[in-house]
């Protein structure tokens, strides 16, 4: 079954965004084979305003799915995408189902929490950007609960990316 993996570039002090919702702290590390990346996908999960800033063109390739997450965007203005109202597991199992590879869940801290909170989250990847930003948008916004991770994997880039995979300890029912 394909896997819901949050991906994120995240500051050393836990901001995956600045303030105003900049990005240009973080670093293109060449060592990293993003073709290699995008291909494991073939479906992307975002949020309203992750799509405002980087999705408004729709599905990042050809053969690829992408759904937005809003109340408030209408479908009809976005015939590119499928705008899903909420985050729940009857609303996310069909996404799961037409995937055939993992799904990306690309989107701010808002998201991803909501998606951790109904237990949706199969792994947290993050690339740790060695710079501090001393304020922004959180990683995991409040109010969050605790979610127990279990490390998968890493790798340390020249650049001093540290990329950290993890697998989330799912409760049991």
């Amino acid at each position: 079954m394909p896997r819901i993996r949050y991906q994120v570039a995240m500051s050393l002090d836990g901001y995956i965004a600045g303030p105003l919702g900049e990005a240009d702290w973080i670093i293109i590390d060449p060592d990293i084979d993003f073709d290699a990346l995008f291909a494991q996908f073939d479906t992307f999960l975002m949020g309203r305003r992750t799509f405002a800033v980087a999705g408004a063109a729709g599905s990042a390739a050809p053969g690829t799915k992408t759904f937005v997450f809003s109340r408030t965007l209408p479908p009809a203005d976005h015939p590119e995408v499928t705008i899903i109202l909420d985050v729940s597991p009857e609303t996310v199992a069909p996404i799961r189902a037409q995937a055939t590879k993992d799904i990306w869940l690309f989107g701010g801290g808002t998201l991803f929490r909501s998606f951790l909170d109904a237990g949706l989250v199969d792994t947290v990847e993050v690339a740790v950007i060695p710079v501090l930003l001393g304020e922004g948008i959180p990683l995991l916004p409040h109010p969050a609960h605790q979610a127990k991770l279990a490390l998968t994997g890493h790798r340390v880039y020249k650049t001093g990316i540290v990329l950290l995979e993890y697998a989330v300890e799912k409760l049991a029912a």
